[in-house]
């Protein structure tokens, strides 16, 4: 017998799956916003602040050090106070704490700000996906979770587009602020969001202790072990490949401006991957569409540490945010299912902390690589490698979740 479903169920939703989707979704944009600008401000706080690049590295792996935290543990307090509650909590530690960056006076400050940043993001994450996932009939629940993802990418174009007019005029802070300030509208946005429905029917809770025994124990332990090898993998890369992609662009011989303007347009390739990887999810089940979007981001990676045109790297930058967003879109989908509603909080908010150990890795890589005495192109071939353990780890743990509903 399956551990994570029964049979087919449907009862009606206290709001539309439209509404959650939009409301859910707009929260998802702003925190977007937030680590999309990150990826300029590095760029431009290295040039401000004479910043090594060990220092401009740190500043994002705290950033993942604060969501490691913030996952673990705010998924654990969703399956103990509820989905909503901890959802409304998060995104007010979010918006706080990025619209007190724009004002920080030292590198010092910055980073313990950014710890704080990631700990409302990396507790938010997990859980929007799980309040989605609970709320939505199992025909349409894969495709509705990578929509809401695909508002990342919608808060990464905006992120780009206040970057490439904003910062090179007025600066990293004025940019901070214009991203920091609409977050405080998601937290009036959520003042009537319900919890989920199989949440608010969930008699017993179960303890910390005894939730995580369960993840371990058999007849999860395969699920537990596939996910936390995908999560740090994906993150790995994904932290390590598009926090750096201007830096990236710059030393490729690109100044900060066209930089930010190629990224602008790699960023707009975002909304397609998501939105195949939507449409597939449904059609062709979580687990073969996610290896082929793995493969791809493998193979994209290694187009992009290799480019040396100004044609190329924008195409291999294109099909590297395709893949690497439309997996990360379906592993949002996919990683709610493998658990039961008692501990299903938890266990997507750990297989995310396992995810931002990969992304505190990440940056630092890239950061040190020059100490470490490694070419762009050989990183970006251990991303490679790094996304193909991945894929591995799906085809021999995986289990197919399309159509089955969460118990």
């Amino acid at each position: 017998m399956d551990h994570t479903v029964e049979g087919r169920q449907t009862t009606s939703k206290p709001m539309s799956e439209r509404k959650l989707l939009g409301i859910v979704g707009t929260g998802w944009l702003f925190d977007a916003m937030d680590v999309g600008i990150l990826s300029f401000i590095i760029t431009a706080l290295t040039l401000d602040w004479g910043l090594t690049p060990q220092q401009a590295g740190w500043i994002g792996s705290v950033n993942s050090i604060g969501m490691a935290v913030g996952a673990f543990v705010f998924g654990i307090m969703a399956d103990k106070i509820g989905r909503r509650t901890v959802f409304m909590i998060t995104i007010l530690i979010f918006s706080i704490c990025s619209g007190l960056s724009a004002l920080a006076a030292s590198y010092l400050i910055f980073i313990v700000l950014r710890f704080f940043i990631g700990a409302g993001l990396g507790g938010e994450l997990p859980v929007a996906s799980t309040l989605v996932s609970e709320s939505v009939a199992p025909e349409r629940r894969g495709r509705m979770v990578v929509l809401l993802e695909s508002f990342w990418a919608v808060g990464w174009l905006a992120a780009a587009i206040i970057s490439y007019f904003v910062i090179p005029a007025f600066g990293w802070r004025v940019a901070l602020l214009l991203t920091a300030i609409p977050a405080l509208f998601a937290v009036l946005l959520r003042k009537n969001l319900p919890d989920s429905p199989s949440y608010t029917k969930l008699k017993e809770k179960t303890s910390v202790v005894a939730g995580i025994r369960q993840l371990l124990a058999k007849g999860f332990a395969k699920r537990s072990a596939m996910l936390w090898i995908v999560w740090f993998c994906i993150m790995l890369s994904y932290y390590g490949m598009f926090l750096w992609l201007p830096s990236v662009m710059v030393e490729k011989g690109f100044d900060m401006v066209r930089s930010f303007e190629y990224v602008m347009i790699m960023t707009l390739a975002q909304l397609p991957g998501y939105f195949s990887a939507a449409w597939l999810i449904e059609k062709v089940g979580r687990k073969p569409i996610l290896i082929i979007f793995l493969i791809g981001t493998a193979i994209s990676a290694v187009l992009f540490g290799n480019a040396e045109s100004a044609a190329m790297l924008l195409i291999s930058g294109m099909l590297l945010s395709f893949f690497n967003l439309g997996a990360y879109g379906i592993l949002y989908a996919y990683t709610p299912e493998q658990y039961p509603t008692a501990v299903r909080a938890t266990g997507s908010g750990i297989a995310a902390t396992a995810g931002r150990i990969g992304g505190i890795l990440g940056p630092l890589l890239i950061g040190y690589r020059g100490t470490l005495g490694l070419s762009v192109s050989a990183v970006f071939l251990l991303f490679c490698v790094t996304v193909l353990i991945a894929v591995a780890a799906v085809w021999f743990l995986g289990e197919e979740t399309k159509g089955k509903t969460l118990a």
